[in-house]
């Protein structure tokens, strides 16, 4: 390998850091999206329709045509919980399906993390539910501390910055890793 071509290696990862952008997606009907690059950050609850969701994705989609950004997604991988009622684990599961379609239908590379993983990369989390919310929107509000944070966007905007550090969007939209 000559010098010209590490230098153009080198010129790729710093485009590759640039010119990414990562999608976090918390799926459940309290959960949000959020979208991060290299100087933006975009975040919002998660929409009520499929529609509307399909619009968010359309838009991030456009925006990256228009600014040579690569997308990559995040989803947390959900499962029903003991304890929920039969109503609640169907909305959920059918919300989760939801995004699965569009981000397959919208060509967006995805991996499905589990919750367990992704928090784990953020060191210690409280075990208590209100806790582990409030410790996680404090978290993203220090790292972006010019937006607005809430509980429903802080958990996607961290799942958007674990896509981003770990580098672990996949290359097929079906593939399914790092279920626990």
């Amino acid at each position: 390998m000559n010098n010209l071509d590490i230098i153009e290696r080198i010129v790729m990862d710093m485009i590759d850091i640039q010119d990414n952008m990562y999608i976090g997606i918390d799926p459940g009907i309290s959960g949000g999206i959020a979208c991060i690059t290299s100087e933006e950050l975009f975040a919002l609850k998660c929409p009520t329709t499929i529609a509307d969701m399909n619009d968010k994705l359309e838009a991030v989609t456009k925006i990256a045509n228009h600014t040579g950004y690569r997308c990559y997604a995040v989803i947390e991988a959900v499962h029903s919980m003991p304890g929920q009622g039969v109503v609640s684990t169907f909305k959920f599961g059918m919300n989760y399906g939801q995004w699965i379609g569009l981000l397959t239908a919208n060509k967006i590379p995805y991996t499905q993390v589990s919750p367990q993983k992704w928090m784990k990369w953020l060191g210690s989390i409280p075990r208590d539910k209100k806790d582990r919310k409030n410790h996680v929107k404090h978290l993203a509000q220090q790292r972006y501390p010019n937006n607005k944070i809430t509980l429903a966007t802080s958990d996607a905007i961290l799942i958007a910055e674990y896509c981003r550090y770990q580098s672990i969007a996949t290359t097929t939209p079906k593939e399914i890793t790092d279920i626990v």
